[in-house]
């Protein structure tokens, strides 16, 4: 290799770090790994779409606690938006309050609670800037959901259902955690991989 080309690769290299150094661009394998089934999430504050500060433990239900990480942009998310508020008024009933977590940098709270007015999403969303709650449960995509039971030990982690399309549905994932460990039966499936746009993180 001549000393010219070594010269152009090493302004590429360059040129490179510092584009990945401006744009802060995080790739899924910088991101920690999602705690193990039967982990207990530990307690977390965020800011509601009020500003008001928010801790899982005043949250969460006397039966157990769905976090959903949710975007205002995310077409898969956005198929999913009345299933969520359905799964919200149909498990509070049984002791169970879903929880929507919107991590996207690109997405400010004024977006965010916009969007959940328009989509008619009447369960609690907060803001996590920074990321850092999606950091710590090792969430990457939107929908990615996280079922704790009534002692915030992680039950099921994943997606909510097989298809973006609801015609096409085979099986209810998440439903059939709740289901199970509301009837005190071991949940059959504890993971399944979530899909969806990938959390757009500061």
């Amino acid at each position: 290799m001549t000393k010219r080309s070594v010269s152009i690769l090493l302004a590429a290299l360059f040129v490179a770090a510092g584009a990945i150094a401006v744009s802060g661009r995080v790739s899924d394998s910088e991101i920690p790994a999602p705690p193990a089934i039967g982990s207990t999430i530990e307690e977390f504050t965020l800011a509601d779409l009020s500003g008001t500060e928010r801790t899982l433990n005043s949250l969460k239900g006397k039966n157990g606690t769905v976090l959903i990480f949710i975007s205002v942009q995310c077409p898969v998310s956005n198929a999913y938006n009345e299933r969520m508020e359905k799964l919200a008024v149909d498990y509070k009933a049984r002791g169970v309050n879903v929880i929507g977590i919107n991590a996207n940098a690109t997405e400010d709270t004024a977006a965010v609670k916009a969007h959940a007015s328009e989509k008619n999403l009447t369960f609690t969303i907060l803001k996590d800037s920074g990321n850092k709650i999606a950091d710590r449960l090792g969430a990457t995509r939107t929908p990615e959901v996280y079922f704790l039971d009534a002692n915030n030990k992680l039950i099921y982690h994943g997606r909510i259902d097989n298809s973006q399309n609801a015609a096409q549905i085979e099986s209810n994932d998440l439903r059939d955690a709740l289901d199970a460990t509301l009837a005190g039966k071991p949940v059959q499936k504890s993971e399944a991989k979530a899909f969806g746009c990938t959390i757009k993180r500061a």
